[in-house]
């Protein structure tokens, strides 16, 4: 997938270097060119409804609770901002909802457009794909538009408990083939059992840093 500048890359780490930050939530907003104060390297997370990005984002800043499930599944087209102290975590509307309108989901890839083409601030985008299924045909529209993007992107799969171990290394080498995604580009988590969260955590700040300097 292509990148501008630094990619966000699969970083290693024994320790989550988020759960220890403060983090609070800033609000939801439907301008995608909103502004937030202060101005910090933005990390921004999609997927398809029911990846599992909420409890993910719980998982990596270590508060159950913090980002809640939408009860409109694919209604939802507000994004949430959660401050730490060096940058925004960005959670952005799922995408995939069976029931949505063909309006729905033209104004959800405008919304992801502009904010893909206007923030400034975006150092990296964090793209959760459920490792047990195939990829869709929106999960391969969602692929075209990040490559045309030009953002630095980590394809990160969820659900890894859900698998053996065998399974699980050829469900991420057969999603990685194809993406067309080198090994540093993906990234296998469980937020249930915390396989991954730490070493996520730690491409996140990285990538947020890199933006800062």
């Amino acid at each position: 997938m292509g990148a501008q500048g630094a990619p966000l890359s699969h970083s290693i780490a024994a320790v989550n270097p988020l759960a220890s930050q403060s983090v609070e939530f800033v609000g939801s907003f439907p301008d995608p060119r909103v502004r937030v104060d202060p101005p910090l390297p933005e990390i921004a997370f999609i997927g398809r409804s029911n990846v599992g990005k909420s409890s993910l984002l719980n998982a990596l800043v270590g508060r159950p609770g913090l980002a809640r499930v939408s009860g409109s599944p694919g209604k939802t087209t507000l994004l949430n901002f959660y401050r730490l102290p060096r940058l925004y975590l960005v959670d952005l509307p799922g995408y995939g909802f069976a029931r949505s309108s063909k309006s729905a989901r033209a104004g959800y890839r405008k919304l992801l457009h502009r904010y893909l083409e206007t923030r400034d601030t975006l150092a990296g985008i964090v793209w959760l794909l459920d490792i047990r299924r195939d990829l869709s045909r929106e999960d391969r529209e969602m692929h075209e538009l990040l490559t045309e993007s030009a953002r630095p992107v980590l394809a990160v799969f969820t659900k890894a408990d859900k698998l053996t171990r065998s399974a699980l290394h050829t469900r991420e080498r057969e999603l990685a083939q194809a993406l067309d995604l080198t090994p540093d580009q993906v990234a296998v988590t469980s937020s249930r059992t915390g396989t991954g969260i730490a070493d996520l955590a730690e491409s996140v700040l990285a990538a947020a840093l890199r933006e800062a300097s």
